[in-house]
């Protein structure tokens, strides 16, 4: 799935954003609006995670999203 994609849709991926990462705040997700590098740093911030590995989550999140819709 891809960025425009996600971004056309982040009003109802919010709820599965918050299943996937609970310790993003519904402020995080209003703020990010479908904006990967926010979303990236907020990851980062929350977990305490790596660049890298916050980036390997939001693609296998996209993944999912992609084998869901197919």
């Amino acid at each position: 799935m891809n960025q425009d994609i996600i971004q056309g849709k982040w009003t109802q991926l919010k709820g599965s954003l918050k299943t996937q990462w609970g310790k993003l705040t519904d402020d995080d997700l209003s703020r990010a609006d479908g904006n990967h590098q926010y979303l990236v740093g907020r990851l980062q911030e929350r977990y305490g995670w790596q660049k890298d590995h916050a980036e390997r989550e939001i693609r296998d999140f996209e993944r999912t999203l992609h084998k869901k819709a197919a």
